[in-house]
């Protein structure tokens, strides 16, 4: 029977298992929120950009892999103040990007970026990082896809524009069949839309839509994006097997266009816009397609990891590519390479 210490003693053991096995599981339960923008209790996205001369993390110079209008340096840009800085955490650090740690991590797998021309950049970024650290290590690649043999890690660019498909140049949203053929066998996706929703210049790969059964003419663009993206999420929510393939979804880049946004009515854009904006909130607040985004990914059930990186690249209206893309107009959508994109994939890779 053992002596009445020696009770008491087990009684206190299976208590203490007890609690230790309920914090186990309350961890469990909390790692499957389905929107994870936090690391160790810390808002890794609530900070502010400070000056750091040991960045960029690559020298664009030697990377093969950078569309020629996203090459601000070989453009010309003559400042370089956009290159040095990096993003600080109220609390805690982002780690720097370890690009063979990144390698390892992912070893034998496959990332694909779903998406549109920021999406392209959010792509080149990681390939030039992983280049730039391993040069000679059996890369492979084509137009679509970079391989690091060594590793077995294939990046893989796919675009598309919309999630949703065209058939017939009707924007269907309430169907993503097309699509979602490319994102089967992947490890990592990386998702992003919005850029060409807005667009009605006639420059748009479609002339009507499809919504509910009915075709019309055109409706309100932020309305059609909610319907697109909650297609999008229906799919994830049913196609989706987690304990396979790991889903992200990259926040709202922004534009720099109108600068009363940050105060400053007599700038043009982006266009001589050398630093950033101090502080950590940018003073429009949120893009209403932000907040339509952050709803739909709300309705997900499967776990989705949100690359909130919207506000943090509201405050960098200096690091778009302006004049330096080798045309005539400033461009204050598309970013420099290297540049911002780089502090994305340091969300990415703290994310792992």
């Amino acid at each position: 029977m053992g002596s009445p210490n020696q009770r008491t003693r087990s009684l206190l053991v299976a208590v203490l298992l007890f609690i230790l096995s309920c914090i186990v599981l309350a961890k469990e339960e909390h790692s499957h929120t389905n929107i994870t923008n936090t690391q160790s209790g810390c808002n890794l996205y609530e900070g502010s950009w400070v000056k750091d001369d040991s960045y960029p993390l690559f020298d664009s110079s030697k990377c093969p892999y950078i569309r020629t209008d996203f090459d601000c340096l070989k453009n010309g840009r003559p400042d370089l103040n956009y290159l040095k800085y990096r993003w600080q955490p109220k609390g805690c650090n982002l780690p720097r990007f370890d690009a063979v740690d990144f390698l390892k991590k992912l070893k034998g797998k496959k990332i694909m970026f779903v998406g549109d021309s920021i999406s392209l950049e959010h792509w080149t970024s990681l390939v030039c990082l992983l280049h730039a650290a391993v040069p000679s290590s059996g890369i492979i690649s084509d137009a679509r896809t970079v391989t690091f043999k060594d590793y077995g890690v294939s990046v893989i660019i796919d675009p598309n524009l919309y999630l949703v498909d065209i058939e017939n140049r009707v924007l269907k949203l309430d169907s993503i069949n097309e699509g979602s053929k490319n994102w089967k066998d992947i490890d990592i996706l990386v998702f992003n839309t919005w850029l060409w929703w807005p667009r009605n210049d006639g420059g748009q790969p479609w002339d009507r839509i499809h919504d509910g059964g009915k075709i019309v003419e055109d409706m309100d663009r932020v309305e059609a994006f909610r319907k697109g993206l909650t297609t999008w999420a229906n799919w994830v929510n049913s196609d989706i097997d987690p304990s396979k393939t790991k889903v992200y979804f990259r926040g709202i880049t922004p534009t720099h266009y109108n600068a009363k946004e940050w105060g400053d009515p007599s700038a043009k854009g982006c266009s001589k816009e050398t630093e950033p904006i101090s502080g950590s909130t940018y003073p429009a607040g949120l893009p209403l397609q932000q907040k339509v985004a952050l709803e739909v990914l709300s309705t997900i059930t499967k776990p989705v990891t949100l690359l909130d990186i919207t506000t943090l690249s509201q405050l960098r209206k200096d690091a778009h590519v302006s004049f330096y893309h080798g045309g005539d107009n400033a461009d204050c959508t598309h970013w420099c390479i290297a540049g911002l994109p780089e502090i994305w994939n340091e969300f990415l890779y703290a994310s792992l």
